[in-house]
Order: structure tokens, then sequence, then C-alpha cells
């Protein structure tokens, strides 16, 4: 049970926070007119994009970092309480329909297991024991990421993430929304995107959650374009398990090599459907198991398994 003390310096510590901040000009909103409170919301988050500008600098360096881990063979995890656990959840599950990862490739882990994604989990964001715990379970090596991931940058769960991390020889990144926060400290990598107070005190899903979003968008998506999951900008690495996917397969290779449908067709035949290797079949006309074969050598990268066929 926590003291009175303790009680007190916790809210002392909140309100040190930009992001706990009160504005006392917005607290009328409640009686605007709803389009009014839609266009101060509209520009609050117009305002996200520059504070995550400020910190490219900070975001490119950890990637570049995340790329050469991952080119190892390890694995990118977020650990993160209540909206930052479920924002790192989302961008791990996303990984796999997208670029065709292992889905224990990108990890997502939040206080409190699976359940804490639509229930709070009492007291599961200030137990540092359970991260080292969650982490334990993943048997995290030196090869892997750990990105902790907290709108104050206090969170118990994140920090002890962060710290367990480093001493099993992890990257370590730390992801806030405060400026000199504890958890980017703690890092290698430390990122502060400072958003300021939020449109509603206490509630740092809003611009605090974007924020989080944008830069995990990044970290995830432009480590694997460095990993070879892209073809330009085309999504190359894609499984077509449906109907729609299908037809983007098609399309992916058509914009690829400009073929036309049939020789689309007899390409993805040969390939078993992979859209990578449909792409290298006709580019470099080759067949199937020799455009497999090219691409395991290359390491999965279209672009060097072109580069080593047609100079």
């Amino acid at each position: 049970m926590t003291s009175t003390s303790d009680s007190r310096d916790l809210r002392a510590e909140l309100e040190s926070l930009t992001t706990e901040a009160f504005r006392p000009e917005l607290s009328d909103i409640d009686r605007l007119a709803t389009l009014d409170i839609t266009r101060l919301m509209n520009g609050e988050d117009a305002t996200v994009a520059g504070a995550v500008a400020v910190r490219l600098p900070e975001i490119a360096g950890a990637i570049d970092a995340v790329v050469e881990q991952m080119g190892r063979g390890g694995r990118l995890i977020y650990a993160g309480a209540g909206t930052a656990g479920r924002l790192g959840v989302l961008d791990a599950s996303e990984c796999p329909p997208t670029f065709n990862t292992d889905p224990a490739q990108v990890v997502g882990l939040i206080a409190g297991g699976p359940e804490a994604m639509v229930t709070s989990v009492e007291g599961a964001e200030d137990s540092a024991e359970l991260a080292r715990a969650d982490l334990d379970a993943l048997a995290v090596t030196a090869d892997d990421t750990v990105v902790g991931v907290s709108a104050s940058g206090r969170t118990p769960y994140a920090l002890g993430a962060v710290a367990h991390a480093r001493a099993l020889g992890a990257l370590t990144v730390g992801l806030a929304c405060n400026a000199g926060s504890a958890l980017a400290a703690s890092a290698e990598h430390g990122i502060e995107i400072v958003v300021g107070p939020e449109l509603i005190t206490g509630s740092t899903r809003l611009k605090a959650g974007t924020a989080q979003k944008l830069v995990l968008n990044m970290l995830s998506t432009i480590t694997m374009i460095r990993l070879g999951k892209t073809y330009g900008n085309l999504m190359v690495d894609v499984r077509a398990s449906n109907e729609k996917l299908r037809a983007r397969s098609r399309r992916i290779v058509a914009l690829a090599t400009g073929a036309g449908d049939e020789e689309i067709e007899r390409a993805l035949a040969a390939t078993d459907g992979e859209v990578k290797n449909a792409i290298l079949v006709i580019l470099a006309d080759v067949d199937g198991p020799m455009a497999a074969r090219l691409l395991e050598e290359a390491g999965g990268r279209l672009r060097v398994a072109l580069a080593a066929v047609t100079g």
C-alpha cells in the first residue's frame, strides 16, 4: 500500500512533467462547440510532427544501431506500459503481414501481459521486476535490441526493461516525451520527443501517443528498408495470404518490372507467389530455383541479388 508521503512525492514528480502540465486556458473546453474542440485538437496534433523532426538525428542513429543488431539475427523488442505498451505491441504485430517477418523477430511487451491490451492490470507498470521476468522469458541476448517506451520517461516497467537489457549486453533505446527523462538517460540511444502539455491533462494517449507511434513507425519501417525488405518504396516482402494481397502482389511485380499480366502470372507461379523472387525471375531472366538461391546468397536483398546477375 502506498504511503501518504510516497503519494505526495509521486504527485510532485508528475507535476514536474511537461506531459502532465495543466493548461488553464483550456479549462472551459467542455463548454465549447464540438467543431471548435475538433479545431483545437487538430491544431495540437499538427505540432507533433515538428517535435519529432527535432529528434531525427537521434532517431536515425538508433535505427542504424538496430539494423546492425538485426543483421546479426537479433530481435527488436518494445517494452512499455499502458498506451506506450499497446503502441509497441501494435507496431510489432504489423511487421509480419507488412514485411513477412517471423513473428518472433519484432516483439511487443506490455506490462501485465496480453490482458493489459484491453484492461488495466493493477500495479503492472510499477514493476521493474516484471519487466526483467518478461525479458528473461524471451531469453534476451547481446544481439537483441530493447526499446523502452514511456511518455513520462519514468515508468518503472520501461526503466526496468532497459536496465536489465543493458545488463544482458543488449542494445537499448529509450523513447520518452519529456526532456531530461530517466529513461532516455538510462539507454544507449535516448530519444525525447517533447510534445508539451496535452489537450486533456493526464491523457498522454493524445500527442505523446501520436509521437510514440510516429517514432515506432520509423524504427520498424526504416530498419526493414535497410534489411532489404523493400525494393525502392515497394513492399516486396508481402505474403499474399488473401485476395487483396494477391492483387497487391501482382501490382507490385508490375510496378517493379513493367511486365505484362501473363509474364507476371508465370513468374509468380514459378516462385510459389513470392513477390521478391518473381521480380528477380523477370528482371534477371532466371528460373524460380535460381532466383531463390540468388536471394539467399544476397541475404534477401533484391538489389544485391540483381546486381550479382546484371552487374
